[in-house]
């Protein structure tokens, strides 16, 4: 049975946010743990976040959405992309904190659960909000 390129696309954007929530979750690790650097939780959150979004956005340009863009400017075209991942998904990261923030301290939810229940729900937006406006699927 052969998948619709819609449903494709989105199963490779959920495999790579999965390499995206495995640094995420092991950045926050390392960053928020009493047992190793004991930062705050949303400071490292961010961090966590964001480089996950670096990982998320090189993986989804040179594999999910392979073929859908090319053009004389290739790396300007890519910058324009990366912009808008990021800003699409700083927006993500927002709501992520937000979320992360009321799982922990006001529901008492366990961090790292709550860190993905977070993870899952921000990344519909992200995935959904990217495909009408870092890449588009009309070209397939």
């Amino acid at each position: 049975m052969k998948l619709s390129p819609l449903l494709q696309r989105y199963c490779r954007f959920c495999f790579v946010g999965g390499t995206g929530m495995v640094m995420d979750m092991g950045i926050i690790w390392l960053l928020a743990s009493p047992s190793m650097l004991g930062w705050n939780l949303s400071l490292s959150k961010v961090i966590a976040a964001e480089v996950a979004i670096i990982n998320n956005f090189v993986w989804n340009d040179v594999w999910t959405f392979r073929g859908l863009v090319a053009g004389a400017n290739a790396w300007l075209e890519r910058v324009v992309r990366f912009a808008k991942f990021n800003l699409i998904c700083a927006a993500g990261i927002g709501l992520s904190v937000l979320l992360l923030n009321v799982q922990v301290y006001w529901l008492h939810i366990n961090v790292y659960l709550a860190n993905f229940f977070a993870i899952v729900l921000v990344s519909l937006w992200n995935f959904f909000l990217n495909v009408r406006f870092s890449w588009t699927l009309s070209s397939q």
